[in-house]
């Protein structure tokens, strides 16, 4: 399980007010409850709610002043009641709050899903055998995200179909830009301008889900089964390859703590984490797909969605409302991201 501290200061708020409404309008959430912060994400704020017999979670967005189309957690509750019942595993919904009244920001309300997350793609102490069966369980539950009849599941306007990449190349570098606190960096303007040049062909419209990595899964406590799909703030409409390169930048990037959370260094074989190209068969064969064009493409446009996400997050803790107390120290892996990303381009690192 993500650690969990106290509410950290920036994001605490009126829990009496939230009793109160809980009890008005959602008679199993009643009663008295302590309040916890997961940390580990940079986004929405995240609590474990715990009362006399019942474990739930509340995501809310930051309060303070916000990107207007960041921090949707209207929209992570509209995928998450979607998904119910599908093949792609995710919390069972609870209620939805849109009046900033109640603690400050628009939330909602999950249930819990124990089990076990992996918050490093090295998986620390888990044997080889388990490593390579949860990698192969990713890649399933990201192919069944990827399957979905998003049409029939009531989520037709969840998204635009058709120019997926060219919309968001263009809505990461505005928000890059409008959240460069210390100034845009010339590395970064010239991957930018690499990607407007480059642009794949269309591409197949799945629903995406826009942050899919080991970390935001929820493995079962023995198995290497997927109990849980978390963090859809980022979800939409779009091309499936985006979600497929993301959970693969972990193969381009230095191993270690710090600045990266990489695979590259590890022995990888020994670890029993799978090769990209044997992930990339397995999601292949899973979708029904001949084969994947622009592979570097996709990794530098995963790498700098990244970037400008960790600006958004260093932005925010130089306002003193990140959402995790190790927010500037994360961020630090901007440049960690801009220099593999240029080094891709320039051929220097296997990227296809």
């Amino acid at each position: 399980m993500s650690r969990l501290v106290d509410p950290l200061p920036a994001h605490r708020f009126d829990e009496a007010a939230l009793h109160d409404y809980l009890a008005a309008h959602l008679p199993e959430a009643a009663g008295p409850f302590r309040v916890r912060q997961f940390q580990g994400g940079q986004s929405n704020p995240t609590f474990l709610l715990e009362g006399e017999g019942w474990r739930m979670v509340l995501r809310k967005k930051p309060s303070g002043a916000l990107l207007k189309s960041a921090h949707q957690v209207e929209r992570e509750y509209r995928v998450i009641s979607a998904l119910q019942g599908s093949a792609v595993p995710v919390p069972r919904n609870l209620l939805l709050c849109e009046d900033a009244g109640v603690i400050g920001t628009a939330f909602y309300l999950m249930d819990y899903v124990e089990g076990r997350v992996f918050e490093t793609p090295d998986m620390p102490g888990s044997p080889p055998q388990d490593r390579t069966a949860c990698y192969r369980a990713m890649v399933a539950t990201m192919a069944a995200l990827h399957n979905v009849d998003w049409q029939a599941a009531g989520l037709a306007d969840f998204g635009r179909p058709g120019n997926y990449v060219v919309r968001q190349l263009e809505r990461w570098s505005k928000q890059y830009r409008d959240t460069a606190v210390d100034g845009v960096d010339p590395l970064v303007e010239e991957i930018i301008a690499w990607l407007e040049a480059n642009l794949p062909g269309e591409a197949r419209t799945t629903l995406a889900h826009g942050d899919f990595r080991l970390g935001n899964l929820v493995f079962d406590q023995r198995e290497p089964v997927v109990r849980a799909v978390l963090d859809w703030e980022l979800s939409t409409l779009g091309d499936p390859l985006g979600d497929l390169a993301y959970c693969c930048l972990p193969y381009h990037l230095p191993a270690g703590g710090g600045d990266s959370r990489g695979l590259l260094g590890l022995d990888l074989k020994a670890l029993g984490i799978p090769a990209e190209e044997d992930l990339l068969d397995a999601y292949c064969a899973a979708t029904g797909r001949g084969r994947i064009d622009g592979w570097t493409f996709y990794l530098v446009f995963s790498l700098f969605r990244l970037i400008a996400i960790l600006q958004g997050v260093y932005a925010r803790a130089m306002q003193g409302n990140a959402s995790s107390a190790n927010a500037l120290a994360v961020a630090g892996r901007r440049k960690v991201m801009a220099r593999t990303a240029s080094q891709m381009i320039a051929g220097k690192q296997d990227g296809g």
